[in-house]
């Protein structure tokens, strides 16, 4: 145990101390949510990302452990356990390690070498080793059925000697480090029908070294093999890797070399080549599910638009754009139907421009959420005539991924159970501007398309992964509990599915609640639920100011105290600058409560019902439309990020497609990813590099050009 915790330790950059503070909080039923926020002083300040670190390696190094005290004690069975070998599984770190120790003890299916050595030809591969003279000639003191002539005996002992070879433990190992440090990964094209868009062409002649290998060309390696356009294999110097394992052997003669060059070749390279190629695809993942949750939570955090109604526009071409007006609460008032753009003969998108109009003079609609799928640059041209005519009127490119398949989800069908699809999807873009998170968490985090290469990554890591980073943001921001969909409130620590869609109906039965407390009536909504949700629930113009701040209800008598201290009587400039001047250790103590959860109690206070989203960029508001012809290299533009990947950046300028800034044009400094530089949602500022007029792309910087080298 303790050399576990000190693994951990190591790793991590954490105390024992911690290590065993979370462990114990998570064995009582503690959600991480609840440890990060409301037990800081116990777990020295660390926040949700270390804590799940924590957890998960634990798991990890008990999987490991539990694997070498199998493997020793089938070798202990088997006799063959030493002192030696005994202490290389223990002090193994990875799990493949360990199997590769275990290996020549493991039980195997019956090979040449098994029968060879049933026959009796062991002492004769012993032989060949000791470099006999006249090996053909001992050969005939070793026939015997199954072995009817010299040259089958000599054959079999060489498959005995090759499979001893290869089952080498350091042989293998020098092998697996001449592959990391020395060879390199090649790939040519196999089928050019499985590629007919040319996705794959700058890997139809493509070479890599092994430990130069960035995990999205590794992934897209593995990507290009799976569908068949790709011939994926290594470039190994051979001649090293035989002169090296021959060094091994002082007696040498043709059946020796035969045996190493068969063990090499036939054995050790192609395991090795496995182990490696999982091995970095298993750090791509890693790399592409951390990337994945970073955007996906920045994307989260984009604030909500709030107060505003607001006009969801779902474009298409040939069966019209629909349209959904939501009031500023994101109560669907109506939807509509228009043909704004060509397939459409001049009288429906006459007809279409008097429709919106309409609309947005009827329900007072103050910006316009265009959903950026099929037709979405065709329809912002068309909004933006409309438009002049409404200057007060903006108009937003919101990012539509996963909007389709939420329309056509059991929670779409039971919130809208009279509307199709397409009008359901109207309904979430506007949604989506109004408050991102709350219309977000209704989507499989995997459908809201900020990542590279996801359906090629683990699915069941890549599920974790992002429902973790869905689940902090939630409770991070809070969410308001009258208000809040079941989905959203699903995603509070100590909530499920269940107890969720039960504080729905007896909101729905009982009115809105007016205290914290009254969550304790809620069906299946136990003591240790309470607990773990009531500081992430907000109750707004609730009967106690407290229930709508991250105060969690277990502190409410210390902030009672607190205020008798301090002689407020309410949250007056008086009562903040009192609040501002705290003495946070002495008060601390004073109060019994520790100096973290005091300095959030304080935090609270100054702003209740903060919204943590509040401190980043809002979206882009626009009113008229910009065209790839109307760019000029070293133009300046404002654009929002949208993708961050392993090579660059995905910005929407406004134009029918985003545009790529290469991580080679992000810094005048050497940066090692995007995500140093950018993150999704930002509002950047940029400049046209380079513009590819046929293939209508755009490459930007952000590094205006005078700065360039």
């Amino acid at each position: 145990m303790e050399k576990k915790y000190e693994k951990i330790a190591h790793d991590l950059g954490v105390t024992l101390k911690q290590i065993d503070t979370v462990l114990a909080l998570t064995a009582e039923g503690n959600t991480i949510p609840f440890i990060a926020r409301y037990r800081k002083e116990a777990t020295g300040n660390l926040d949700e990302v270390l804590i799940k670190s924590i957890i998960d390696l634990d798991k990890s190094l008990t999987a490991l452990a539990d694997r070498k005290e199998a493997v020793l004690a089938k070798i202990e069975e088997l006799g063959k356990l030493t002192p030696e070998l005994q202490q290389a599984i223990q002090e193994a770190e990875k799990l493949a390690d360990v199997e590769e120790l275990y290996l020549p003890y493991k039980e195997k299916r019956r090979t040449k070498a098994t029968i060879a050595r049933e026959a009796g030809l062991f002492p004769f591969a012993r032989l060949i080793l000791q470099n006999v003279a006249d090996l053909e000639k001992e050969a005939e003191a070793f026939v015997c059925e199954g072995f009817d002539t010299p040259v089958d005996c000599l054959a079999g002992a060489v498959d005995i000697l090759t499979e001893a070879i290869s089952e080498d433990t350091k042989l293998r190992a020098w092998t697996y480090q001449e592959i990391l440090q020395h060879s390199a990964i090649l790939s040519s094209l196999k089928d050019p029908e499985a590629d007919e868009k040319l996705v794959f062409q700058i890997y139809y002649d493509f070479s890599e070294k092994v430990a130069k290998m960035q995990g999205y060309r590794t992934l897209a390696l593995n990507r290009g093999e799976k569908i068949g356009a790709l011939k994926v294999g290594f470039d190994h110097n051979i001649d090293k890797m035989l002169r090296f394992f021959t060094l091994r052997f002082p007696q040498k003669n043709q059946y020796v070399e035969e045996a190493i060059s068969q063990a090499v070749k036939k054995k050790i390279l192609p395991a090795m080549e496995r182990r490696v190629r999982t091995e970095l695809t298993e750090a791509a993942e890693e790399g592409a599910i951390s990337l994945f949750s970073e955007n996906l939570r920045n994307l989260l955090l984009v604030p909500p638009l709030k107060g505003k109604t607001v006009l969801g526009f779902d474009p298409a071409f040939r069966t019209g754009a629909k349209l959904a007006v939501v009031d500023a609460t994101g109560k669907f008032l109506t939807t509509q139907v228009i043909y704004p753009v060509k397939p459409a003969h001049a009288a429906q998108i006459a007809q279409a421009k008097k429709d919106l109009a309409d609309l947005l003079g009827q329900f007072e609609v103050e910006i316009i959420a265009i959903g950026n799928g099929t037709a979405s640059r065709e329809s912002e041209s068309f909004v933006a005539e409309i438009l002049q005519d409404f200057p007060a009127i903006s108009y937003v490119i919101v990012n539509e991924s996963g909007a389709s398949v939420y329309s056509a989800s059991e929670l779409a069908r039971h919130e809208f159970p009279e509307l199709t699809v397409e009008k359901r999807s109207a309904i979430s873009i506007a949604r989506r501007l109004q408050d991102p998170l709350a219309e977000l968490v209704k989507i499989d985090p995997k459908s809201i398309g900020v990542g590279q290469y996801q359906h090629d990554v683990n699915q069941k890591k890549l599920s974790e992964g992002l429902d973790f980073v869905v689940d902090t943001v939630v409770n991070q921001v809070g969410v308001n509990v009258n208000t809040a969909s079941s989905a959203l409130l699903s995603h509070i620590a100590g909530l499920n599915k269940t107890i969720s869609e039960n504080i729905v109906t007896y909101r729905e039965e009982n009115g809105a609640l007016k205290t914290r407390a009254q969550l304790k009536k809620v069906p299946r909504l136990g003591d240790k639920a309470f607990e773990q949700a009531a500081g992430f629930l907000r109750i707004p113009n609730g009967e106690n100011f407290l229930d709508n701040t991250g105060v969690h209800p277990e502190s409410y008598a210390a902030v009672q105290e607190l205020f008798s201290l301090l002689e407020i009587t309410e949250l007056d400039a008086s009562a903040q600058a009192s609040l501002k001047a705290v003495n946070i250790t002495q008060t601390a103590e004073r109060l019994g409560l520790g100096k973290e959860t005091l300095k959030d109690i304080i935090a609270d206070l100054l702003k209740p019902g903060r919204d943590l989203r509040d401190d980043f960029a809002a979206p882009v508001l626009r009113q008229d439309v910009l065209d790839f012809k109307d760019l000029q290299i070293g133009q300046k533009l404002e654009g929002v990020v949208r993708n961050v990947v392993d090579f660059g950046a995905f910005v929407d300028i406004g134009i029918h497609e985003d545009g790529l800034i290469h991580i080679s044009n992000m810094s005048k400094n050497f940066i090692k990813h995007p995500s140093q530089v950018v993150s999704v949602g930002d509002l950047v500022t940029v400049w046209v590099h380079k513009l590819d007029t046929a293939r209508e792309k755009v490459n930007l910087s952000l590094v205006a050009p005078r700065e360039s080298n």
